[in-house]
């Protein structure tokens, strides 16, 4: 038996068998990232950084000025008798009112990709807690990032998220003495304060 007929036994051996091989796509479209690039976010469980430089500030002024003149005069003379009176009311109000508020806050939080939406944008959230003597700082953040904002190494600012909601909040001593007192807050209330 030669090389070439016990080559061709085998394939038919093979074939016999009932079995055969099909290959898969070595591509994977969903989840192919250029050999030359950094690994970003692009599905869901992915993790992002978002880094936090938010910068708000508000005035309001407001001025009013009011003033008010009324005089009267009188005279009354009656044989010898003459009497002359003179009555003036001025008033007048200068009011000035100005209000201001400035926040800033910068940090940075890593998020976890929720849901990539149809037209391939990523809708991330993600939460943070510190605690550095006793005190208690929670991040949370949620927003749309788009994938044309998300950096090489898998940062985007938040003023690029869309529906960006980003809570601050501590809890310890320090925001417990920032909080008004029950006097404060009762005169407040009233307008007294």
């Amino acid at each position: 038996m030669s090389m070439r007929s016990l080559s061709a036994a085998l394939v038919l051996v093979a074939a016999s068998l009932g079995g055969y091989a099909a290959a898969d796509d070595l591509f994977r479209n969903d989840g192919w990232a250029s050999l030359a690039s950094d690994r970003t976010a692009r599905a869901p469980g992915d993790v992002l950084t978002v880094l936090i430089y938010e910068t708000s500030s508000a005035t309001q002024s407001a001025q009013r000025r009011t003033k008010k003149t009324s005089r009267a005069a009188a005279q009354v003379s009656a044989g010898s008798v003459e009497e002359a009176g003179r009555l003036s009311i001025e008033g007048g109000f200068d009011g000035t009112g100005q209000s201001g508020r400035a926040g800033r806050v910068v940090g940075q939080i890593s998020v976890r990709v929720d849901q990539v939406l149809p037209n391939g944008d990523l809708r991330v959230s993600g939460r943070q807690q510190l605690t550095v003597d006793g005190e208690r700082t929670w991040i949370r953040l949620r927003g749309i990032a788009r994938r044309a904002d998300v950096s090489a190494d898998n940062t985007v600012l938040s003023a690029r998220l869309a529906e960006a909601v980003i809570d601050f909040e501590g809890k310890g001593f320090a925001a417990r003495g920032a909080r008004p007192g029950a006097l404060d807050t009762v005169l407040s209330w009233l307008g007294l304060l």
